[in-house]
């Protein structure tokens, strides 16, 4: 049986991550891209999103209209790209050398593992908030935040230091029982009813395209890890299924917890973590400390992928250390960071992330034109910068400086849009469309090595 299968741990050096899975080690199975895609959103944060949405003026109506528009558009790049990674055999950042070059590629990778460490502390301040509450109940004593946090750290970097096979049987198997455990907590808060959230005025465009943002985001953050986790696949594998059931993990976790966010935010007194966990703890009655233990363990399998990609990028960005070693550095400033910004997790959440979110746009516009509109023939990864890495770096920046919204910064065009959150559009349509239209005459051809 497969699960009693050792997990193989994956090669300690940078080289390993620079080129294709050799053939002999593409035995992954097909359900994984399910789990893969599936598992890291099985947490409080897609609760914490549907409360947002409530936080932000939409009514019922509106919010699951955004939480559907939102998670389809960010899902769909996202399931393209995971059928980069069997054909290729490589990471995703790698892949994508193709189109930005050997060079061109450091950016987006270093940049990729800057999110790693954000994405690793948004998921750990609500785990370690549920793990001391967990210890609080079954052991009559609470840990301070550091130490709780500390040791969901570890675990999370043990994972990733064994590498892939490891960080895909987590998804597959504690993603199971997750999976089990929200949906008894989902049914028992929508049994205990509560009233529907209503708005005053119905949401301004402005509105609903930042919360359609925000959920787009959710979703699209991963189209940087996506064939991370599909490289392993046989070359010969169906890209349609690959997309379909990477398509269909992203959308399965996110849509229902989104959803179940905008139905229980009646009795949410904010959108934050502590405010999430009390809530759910308290419908869940005698259940409570299994809220409170899936809440926990949901951060191993988020995690894990973040700090395993992390390694992955930090290579991928010329810092040519051994990949364990990459992976340790990730999990320690994802540590650091969770605990400076442990009171800020809203504001972190919608302006650290949303803001960074703005360079995977147009980047993965681009990897996507140039996979699907290049002729994908063998050919020698252009050594240097090419028009791809500039085409990134020019539109990356004139979408933030001009579209973007946030507390941070908003742009003089999202200003006369009344705040509208058009960036992420812009970005991925602009850079797809100019670079695809080179790669349409040209025909850019596929890299294997």
């Amino acid at each position: 049986m497969s699960f009693l299968r050792p997990p193989v741990m994956e090669e300690f050096g940078a080289a390993a991550v620079s080129r294709p899975v050799p053939a002999a080690r593409k035995t992954m199975p097909i359900d994984r891209v399910f789990w893969s895609h599936f598992s890291p959103n099985l947490g409080p944060g897609g609760w914490v999103t549907g409360v947002l949405l409530v936080a932000l003026g939409l009514d019922f109506r509106a919010g699951l209209l955004a939480i559907l528009v939102g998670n389809v558009v960010g899902a769909l790049p996202v399931a393209l790209a995971a059928a980069i990674g069997p054909p290729t055999g490589l990471t995703q950042m790698e892949a994508s050398r193709r189109a930005l070059g050997r060079l061109g590629v450091r950016p987006p990778a270093f940049l990729n593992w800057i999110y790693c460490v954000g994405w690793d502390a948004v998921n750990n301040v609500p785990a370690a908030t549920a793990l001391m509450a967990f210890l609080s109940i079954v052991a009559g004593a609470s840990p301070p935040f550091w130490l709780a946090l500390g040791v969901l750290a570890l675990v999370q970097m043990a994972a990733s230091i064994y590498g892939h096979d490891m960080v895909q049987a987590l998804q597959k198997y504690l993603g199971a029982v997750l999976l089990l455990a929200f949906l008894v907590i989902g049914v028992q808060c929508v049994s205990l009813g509560g009233a529907l959230p209503r708005a005053a005025h119905p949401p301004t465009l402005a509105t609903m395209l930042l919360a359609i943002a925000i959920l787009a985001s959710f979703n699209l953050s991963w189209a940087s890890y996506s064939s991370d986790y599909t490289r392993y696949l046989p070359a010969d594998s169906d890209p349609k299924r690959v997309v379909g059931l990477a398509l269909a993990g992203l959308l399965g976790s996110a849509v229902p917890f989104q959803t179940l966010g905008l139905l229980t935010a009646a009795s949410i007194a904010e959108p934050s973590p502590t405010a999430v966990i009390a809530s759910l703890q308290h419908a869940a009655g005698p259940l409570g400390p299994v809220v409170l233990a899936a809440i926990a363990l949901s951060s191993v399998t988020g995690n894990s992928f973040n700090d395993n990609t992390a390694s992955y990028s930090l290579i991928s960005a010329g810092i040519h250390i051994p990949r364990v070693l990459a992976a340790i550095i990730t999990a320690l400033l994802g540590y650091g960071l969770a605990v400076a910004g442990a009171g800020r997790y809203a504001a972190l959440y919608t302006d650290y992330l949303v803001v960074t979110m703005y360079w995977i746009a147009p980047w993965i516009g681009i990897v996507l034109a140039d996979w699907y509109l290049g002729d994908r023939t063998a050919h020698p990864v252009p050594p240097g910068w090419t028009r791809g890495a500039t085409i990134f770096i020019m539109t990356t920046v004139v979408t933030i400086l001009l579209f973007s919204t946030s507390q941070l910064y908003t742009g003089p065009v999202a200003r006369w849009l009344g705040g509208a959150d058009i960036g992420y559009y812009v970005g991925f349509f602009v850079a797809a469309l100019w670079y695809g239209h080179g790669a349409a005459r040209g025909r850019r051809p596929v890299v294997r090595a």
